[in-house]
């Protein structure tokens, strides 16, 4: 399988959003309506400025197949570590089931090393439970337990 990860473009975001909304979390959250919501074009933009922000895509033939965000950010704790946060992970729903995912995150992992992170993290809503055995398969550990505060 050839594929390319390359940094998402703006030619992207409506792709991206489609992907974000295919599943029943997302449908409730994001804003498929045309024109595009002003305010993924801003966040995108603010992404792309930040050197610590990496939203990826992976392609074949130049069809987008996934996505995902990495943010690097850099912690006093762990005698001052960097560590990587993986974000927004999907898969178009086409490609599903085909080791895209593995792929994906092998790519990210190797990304975390080249920035010199010592760990990587994310987190996953609990009413994905395919999404946590994807997780805990590839290695990762629930060790903490997450807490959010919607604004």
């Amino acid at each position: 399988m050839d594929l390319n990860f390359r940094q998402a473009q703006h030619k992207d975001i409506e792709t991206l959003i489609s992907m974000l909304a295919d599943d029943e979390l997302g449908r409730q959250r994001e804003d498929l309506s045309t024109p595009l919501n002003q305010k993924y074009l801003d966040v995108f933009a603010a992404i792309d400025a930040d050197p610590n922000n990496e939203l990826l895509v992976v392609e074949q033939n130049e069809t987008l197949m996934g996505m995902l965000q990495l943010t690097f950010i850099p912690y006093l704790t762990h005698i001052g570590t960097w560590r990587c946060l993986i974000e927004g992970v999907r898969i178009h729903a086409d490609f599903r089931g085909q080791g895209m995912g593995e792929k994906m995150f092998e790519y990210a992992i190797n990304r975390a090393r080249q920035r010199n992170c010592r760990l990587v993290q994310l987190t996953s809503d609990k009413q994905r439970p395919d999404a946590i055995r994807f997780y805990e398969k590839l290695g990762f550990k629930a060790s903490h337990e997450g807490f959010k505060l919607s604004l």
